[in-house]
C-alpha cells in the first residue's frame, strides 16, 4: 500500500510508530496534486508550504495526539480558515481573507489534521455539477469528461484522486452525497445541528449542514468524531451527549429493519442503478436484515418545496454581500448604484436566478402562497419520515437517479435541479444520510447507494453503511 492509499487509522498508526513522518505524508500527497490537479482542478487555493511547515511541527512532537494526527484534509471554500482567502466560489468574495476559523476548522486543527487547501465549489453552494463555480469547473477523477457533482465537487474529487485523505463539504440539498456518488467516495450529511455551522458561509440556514467526504465508512466515522459536538457560537447547534461513531462498525446487523420507499420507483431511474439497489437489498438480507416497503407519500413534492425554501433563505443571506463591508466593490454614483453594480458583476447567473426566485417568493402577496405552503410541505415530509422510523431503522434508496453526466450536458436549470430528487427530502426533514459507493455503470462511472437514518442516529446509520460497504 502506498502512503496516499492508507486509510486514516492505518496512517496515524504508522505516524505514531515513527514508521513514516508527517512530512513524508504531505510530500506524497503533494506529488499526487502536482500530477493530477491540472486535469481535475479540485482546489481554488492550495498552500503546500504551510502544510509542510505544520507537518514538521507535528514530527517534532514527543506525544503524537489527535484523532487526525498528520491526516491531510481539504476544506470546501465556503468555510472560513483564518488568514486564508475564502471565496465560496464567487467573484464577489475574491480576495476576502478570513479573520477567524470556522468551528469545524478549529476542531480539525485541534485534532492535528493538516489542511492542504480550499476546494472548488458551485458558487455559494448553488449547483449540482460544480460547473457554477465562478473560477473553473472541476472534473470527475474517474473520467475527466464528466462532472464530479456539486456543490462539494472539489472536495469529493480531491478525496477520490488521493490529493487528500479526507475533506469537508456542505450539504444543503445533497451537496455532499451527490458528488460522493458521482465520484465513488463516501459522503455523510449529519443530522441538522450535530455539526456546527459557525464560520460556514450560509446559503440556506435551515438546510445547510457540514459533512465529511472520505474513501471508506470507517474514515467517515472518524471524521465525524472530530467535527461533531455542541458549539455555543451556533444557535442551531444541538447540545447532546458526545458519541463515538466508530463503536458499532463491524457489528452484525441481523434483525435490523430496512425500509424501501415505494414512491422512489415512480421516478425515472437509470437501469444500472436499479440493479445495484437490488444487489444492495440482497446483501442486507444475507446479513440478516429484514426489508419492509414503506410510503413517503409527499416525496414528489420535496423538490418544488426545496426550491421555494432554499432560494428564499438565500435571498436573505446573500443580501450581506453589498460591496461595502467585504469582498468586491464596484463604485457607483451613490450607495444604491454601488450595491447594484457590485452584485451585477460579483454574482453569477445561477446565484442571481435563485435570489430573484427567493425575493419573489417572500414578497408581499406571495409569502402565503409560496414560502408558507412550502414550509407546510416540509413539516408533512418530516412527519412522514418520523412515522416511517417507527417501523424501520434505516431507509435505503439510490443517492441519485443517474450516474455522473458530461460537462456541459445539462442546459436547462430545471433538468439540473432534478439531479437532487433523492437527496433533498433529507435536508428538508433535517435527517442524517450517507452515500456509499456500490458498483458502476457500463462506462465505469460510480453508483452511490443512500441510507437515511433517524435524527441523531448516526452510529446506527454508519453501522449499516459499513455492512453495505463490506457485504
Amino acid at each position: 500500500m502506498t502512503i496516499t492509499s492508507l486509510p486514516i487509522s492505518s496512517l496515524i498508526n504508522k505516524l505514531k510508530n515513527k514508521e513514516i513522518t508527517a512530512r513524508e505524508v504531505i510530500e506524497n500527497y503533494a506529488k499526487n496534486i502536482n500530477e493530477k490537479e491540472k486535469n481535475i482542478k479540485s482546489f481554488i487555493n492550495l498552500d503546500i508550504e504551510k502544510a509542510l511547515k505544520r507537518a514538521g511541527e507535528l514530527d517534532k512532537m514527543d506525544e503524537k495526539k489527535g484523532l487526525l494526527f498528520g491526516v491531510p484534509v481539504a476544506v470546501k471554500d465556503n468555510m472560513n480558515v483564518k488568514n486564508c482567502e475564502t471565496t465560496a466560489g464567487s467573484q464577489i468574495l475574491k480576495g476576502y481573507i478570513s479573520p477567524y476559523n470556522a468551528t469545524v476548522v478549529k476542531k480539525l486543527k485541534e485534532e492535528n489534521a493538516i489542511i492542504i487547501g480550499k476546494t472548488n465549489m458551485d458558487e455559494f453552494a448553488m449547483g449540482s455539477s460544480n460547473e457554477n463555480s465562478s473560477f473553473f469547473p472541476t472534473h470527475n477523477p474517474v473520467n475527466y469528461d464528466y462532472v464530479p457533482g456539486g456543490s462539494s465537487g472539489g472536495s469529493a474529487a480531491s478525496v477520490k484522486s488521493e490529493e487528500v485523505l479526507a475533506a469537508l463539504g456542505s450539504d444543503t440539498g445533497g451537496s455532499v452525497r451527490e458528488p460522493a456518488a458521482f465520484c465513488g467516495v463516501v459522503g455523510l450529511k449529519p443530522t441538522y445541528g450535530l455539526v456546527s455551522r459557525y464560520g460556514l458561509i450560509a446559503f440556506s440556514s435551515s438546510l445547510d449542514q457540514i459533512g465529511p467526504l472520505t474513501r471508506n465508512v470507517k474514515d467517515c466515522a472518524i471524521m465525524l468524531n472530530a467535527i461533531a459536538g455542541f458549539d455555543p457560537h451556533d444557535e442551531t447547534s444541538a447540545n447532546i451527549k458526545k458519541e463515538d461513531y466508530t463503536n458499532l462498525l463491524g457489528k452484525e446487523i441481523k434483525g435490523k429493519r430496512i425500509g424501501i420507499i415505494k414512491e422512489v420507483m415512480e421516478f425515472n431511474i437509470q437501469d444500472e442503478i436499479k440493479e445495484e439497489l437490488k444487489k444492495t437489498i440482497n446483501t442486507l438480507v444475507k446479513l440478516g436484515a429484514t426489508i419492509t416497503e414503506i410510503s413517503i407519500a409527499h416525496l414528489k413534492y420535496a423538490l418544488p418545496a426545496y426550491y421555494i425554501v432554499a432560494p428564499s433563505e438565500a435571498s436573505s443571506n446573500l443580501s450581506r454581500f453589498d460591496g461595502v463591508r467585504y469582498g468586491l466593490t464596484v463604485q457607483g454614483k451613490n450607495l444604491t448604484s454601488t450595491y447594484e453594480l457590485t452584485r451585477t458583476e460579483g454574482f453569477g447567473e445561477e446565484v442571481k436566478r435563485r435570489i430573484l426566485i427567493g425575493t419573489f417568493a417572500l414578497s408581499a402577496g406571495y409569502y402565503d402562497a409560496y414560502y408558507l405552503k412550502a414550509s407546510k410541505v416540509r413539516k408533512i415530509l418530516a412527519n412522514e419520515f418520523e412515522k416511517a422510523f417507527e417501523t424501520v431503522d434505516t431507509l435505503l434508496l439510490p443517492t441519485t437517479a443517474t450516474t455522473a453526466f458530461k460537462l456541459g450536458e445539462k442546459k436547462s436549470p430545471l433538468e439540473m435541479y432534478m439531479s437532487d430528487i433523492f437527496t433533498i427530502p433529507v435536508n428538508l426533514a433535517g435527517l442524517p444520510a450517507i452515500s456509499v459507493p456500490h458498483g458502476s455503470d457500463k462506462n465505469g462511472l460510480p453508483i452511490g447507494m443512500q441510507l437515511i437514518g433517524s435524527w441523531f442516529k448516526e452510529k446506527e446509520l454508519l453501522q449499516i453503511a459499513y455492512a453495505v460497504e463490506n457485504g
